[in-house]
């Protein structure tokens, strides 16, 4: 029998792409990408946005009827659940406590944000009216009384805290934007900045000398969690169908969306509403925290059944025309990297992990606030986190960026409206008219 030789057959070298594929590893499907510029976008996804949020605001001329209970009653659980789902799915990067990573192209994104928003601002303001493209609408600056508590632990006694004194204080109220629309058809969400003045030492942004500015939002949780994914959404609300940011199949938010209805509802009175940072800061050099205020009294405001335009002012001025109103200042401290993440700004840190702790209390003696030069004061103010003694550095990739994107788009409005930026000092005094 003979045995046939089989010659082995000669190894084929790959062609360059094939080998180019070889090293990148398996090949991925190409992701289909939507421009939000492009005419599908314009025909298709942008009347979809206007008719969901048509629809929202309809809903919410009946939410007087059932949405304090829903809140009081569902909304906890809700809220709960839909952070344990998310963070079931992230990564535990076992870092330690306090530490930041920042992103890749971090430069490069927040400068794509800043673009966005500055023609944003351009195509939707005339010069002299230019408003904040978020916390927009201007409820109202308030005079206030920053102060820290005496007998705080020895590790809160840090920068601001670290003596009991009171504080002069510029409290600005404001609805979200990026419009300033009636009331009732804004977002459902307010923001509090507050201005403490007359404080000492130097600071991280040098454009003022004596501020330490504190800012909040009413939603437990920001809308995305990183710049990368903010950058995105910029493009589409500057497009005017945010909705397909949060719906995309091949990239979507519906969890982030969902927490943001969850606390988006008809408000009531803006004082009456507890704020949260949402992202942490340094107290000092070796530990993070998150931020919390949140009213001494509880709330006492019904949701009017037919709300004038600006009723949530007309709020405001019935509840500090005659009595003074007051808020807790309250500090979370990281404990756990993982569920208390310094880049992630779409988790909720858990009060069972880490209660609020009170640290300061701001005071908002009564008065009137609602004259035209009072309102205007606003335009000439900047909020900035980075106005900040370095005991209180912000912390994460979506206060690195706030730095520069604050203080460009300030510069901007601010020149639109031929407005120069004010230092306040606590001694400006207006007549009501």
């Amino acid at each position: 029998m003979k045995t046939r030789r089989v010659q082995p057959r000669p190894l084929r070298t790959p062609r360059p792409a094939a080998r180019r594929r070889q090293a990148a590893g398996p090949v991925r499907r190409p992701q289909v990408v939507v421009d939000p510029e492009g005419l599908f976008t314009f025909v298709v996804l942008r009347p979809l946005s206007v008719l969901f949020l048509w629809l929202w605001r309809l809903e919410r001329r009946t939410e007087f009827l059932y949405r304090p209970q829903f809140d009081r009653r569902c909304r906890p659980g809700l809220f709960s659940w839909a952070q344990a789902w998310q963070n079931s799915r992230r990564p535990d990067q076992h870092l330690p406590l306090v530490q930041e990573t920042p992103l890749p192209d971090e430069e490069r994104l927040t400068r794509e944000i800043i673009d966005e928003l500055a023609k944003f601002t351009r195509e939707n303001w005339l010069p002299g009216g230019a408003q904040r493209f978020g916390n927009t609408k201007t409820f109202g600056v308030l005079r206030g009384e920053f102060s820290v508590l005496p007998g705080l632990p020895v590790n809160l006694r840090r920068g601001l805290f670290a003596e009991p004194r009171t504080y002069p204080a510029w409290v600005r109220f404001s609805g979200p934007g990026p419009y300033a629309p009636p009331d009732i058809e804004d977002f459902g969400q307010c923001s509090v900045g507050i201005k403490v003045m007359g404080v000492a030492g130097p600071k991280l942004l040098d454009d003022e000398h004596f501020t330490q500015d504190l800012i909040l939002v009413s939603p437990a949780s920001f809308v995305t969690p990183d710049i990368r994914e903010n950058a995105k959404l910029q493009r589409w609300v500057r497009a005017k169908a945010p909705l397909a940011y949060a719906i995309n199949p091949f990239d979507s938010h519906l969890l982030h969306m969902f927490m943001q209805l969850l606390y988006s509802p008809m408000q009531a009175n803006p004082l009456e509403v507890q704020y949260y940072s949402n992202v942490p800061f340094l107290l000092g050099a070796d530990q993070a925290v998150q931020y919390s205020l949140k009213p001494r009294e509880p709330a006492r405001t019904r949701i009017p059944a037919r709300p004038a335009e600006n009723y949530l002012r007309d709020a405001m001025v019935n509840t500090v025309t005659g009595a003074p109103w007051t808020f807790d200042f309250m500090v979370q401290i990281q404990t756990d990297s993982h569920l208390m993440p310094i880049e992630d700004a779409t988790v909720k840190w858990p009060e069972n992990l880490s209660p609020y702790i009170t640290v300061a209390r701001l005071h908002l003696p009564a008065q009137r606030f609602t004259s035209d030069k009072q309102l205007a004061f606003a335009d000439g103010l900047r909020y900035n986190p980075w106005h900040s003694l370095p005991d209180h550095k912000p912390l994460g990739n979506s206060n690195r960026a706030r730095k520069t994107m604050y203080s460009e788009l300030a510069r901007l409005r601010q020149a639109m409206n031929q407005v120069q930026h004010i230092e306040p000092t606590g001694e400006e005094q207006f007549r009501d008219s």
